[in-house]
């Protein structure tokens, strides 16, 4: 079953984070292209490939894998999973000394550090000749793209939506369709749902977990067009201060706690009981994920437990497209055998298969009634894949994954201590001294 908690509730551990970046150094150009348009590419291949995986993801690799093989008598391929505080310096280290595995498969964003660094094989011709490429999620392939080339493939979503307990939402008189199209809209509701029903709590958020927010708040403001990252990878700077989008979605927050609309413990919750009060029936809405909202849930609970795409202040909506993406090395053993099992990972049948154990299939038309009637809360992300994103940077765990993030520490200044103006002013700071100590 997927789970983001041991990631978001705290992310990697500042200093993991800057060994991975210092383990960077000197990967650039060490490995032997792979040329993937060469005739007979992805065909026929035969002998082994190696896949390196994430250990909180191994499950969905290997059941791919396990298909793969019983399909192919001359080619197997052989997953080994690693920890995920580890695998930057591991990738980095393997690179460095000339020895990788064929194919990684791990966090989407960590595709950038090694993009920029010429070490994964350029798939763009492949990928373009997908008959199903204009299905693929936008924000993963995004976070594969380097100057307008390819460098990797969706294999496994996770998606921020907000949900809401419709059971709850309808005793106090509100349809969730009706009130969600803007955050001061839910604001409204949140007042009412406060004045009908006592006692349970409008809303929740983990206050003090990095990752998990950055997850569920960030796509309120991509769904005003904005981000808090400015510019091209290599080349970027914060967009805090004189955004009103930030402002507006810090002080929805703001209010949400100066209201009483979210638990107390909101303060301290980290991330590890993400999720618990609103399967629980405590709370009516729960920005979050369909691992912690829908697979970790009893089965009673998953009918009346209701999801949209993630509003804005004013409108629009977005959702966090997180997950997974699968990357060819250049100097890949056997890179033709790899691109098949690639290939493979993205048939309609692996892909609807993936929600068994909490992830989301990156492929819209994954969706049909049979999935729906299956998989009811995962249609409206998969359905609206066009509308995800994720910030393409060299330093998302270092702004946002971190427990001494200035995402954090920006939200928790802002929503706690109730100084706005201050928490964006601090985070503009930091945002732009991070952005610059890690460009190319």
């Amino acid at each position: 079953m997927l789970s983001r908690r041991r990631f978001l509730h705290g992310g990697l551990a500042l200093g993991t984070a800057g060994a991975g970046l210092a383990a960077l150094a000197g990967c650039a150009g060490t490995l032997a292209p792979v040329d993937t348009t060469a005739d007979g590419f992805g065909e026929e291949a035969a002998g082994t490939v190696t896949v390196w995986c994430r250990a909180a993801t191994q499950t969905a690799i290997q059941a791919a894998a396990t298909s793969f093989n019983e399909l192919h008598e001359d080619l197997e391929v052989q997953v080994l999973p690693i920890p995920d505080a580890q695998y930057v310096t591991k990738l980095a280290t393997s690179i460095r000394g000339g020895s990788v595995p064929d194919i990684v498969d791990f966090d989407l964003i960590n595709c950038p550090l090694f993009s920029v660094r010429d070490a994964f094989a350029d798939v763009t011709e492949l990928v373009e000749a997908l008959p199903f490429r204009d299905a693929l999620s936008a924000g993963h392939l995004g976070l594969a793209t380097y100057e307008d080339r390819i460098y990797g493939i969706p294999f496994i979503g996770d998606y921020s939506t907000l949900f809401a307990n419709t059971d709850l939402l309808g005793d106090a008189g509100f349809e969730l369709s009706e009130i969600s199209g803007s955050l001061e809209s839910l604001m409204e509701t949140c007042l009412s749902v406060k004045s009908a029903l006592p006692d349970v709590h409008p809303w929740t958020f983990p206050g003090n977990a990095s990752g998990a927010m950055g997850f569920t708040i960030q796509p309120m403001i991509w769904a005003a067009d904005t981000d808090l990252i400015t510019g091209e990878l290599g080349d970027q700077s914060g967009n805090v201060v004189g955004n009103d989008t930030v402002e507006a979605v810090l002080e929805f927050h703001r209010q949400l706690w100066v209201d009483e609309l979210v638990p107390r413990r909101s303060f301290v919750e980290d991330g590890a009981q993400w999720g618990h009060d609103y399967r629980s029936g405590e709370v009516v809405f729960f920005p979050g994920a369909y691992g912690s909202a829908v697979a970790e849930a009893d089965a009673d609970f998953r009918p009346i437990s209701q999801n949209v795409l993630l509003p804005g202040p004013e409108g629009g909506h977005a959702t966090f497209s997180g997950g997974d993406n699968m990357c060819l090395l250049n100097g890949a053993p056997n890179a033709s055998g790899a691109w098949m099992f690639m290939a493979h990972t993205l048939e309609l049948n692996v892909q609807r298969a993936l929600p068994d154990s909490g992830y989301m299939p990156v492929r819209s038309d994954s969706v049909d009634a049979e999935f729906a009637e299956s998989y009811e809360q995962a249609v409206v992300p998969v359905s609206n894949l066009d509308e995800g994103y994720v910030p393409s940077t060299l330093a998302y765990n270092l702004l946002y994954n971190q427990s001494a993030s200035p995402w954090l520490a920006m939200i928790r200044r802002a929503v706690f201590d109730g100084d706005v103006a201050g928490a964006m002013a601090e985070a503009q700071s930091e945002y732009d001294r991070i952005l610059t100590q890690t460009q190319l």
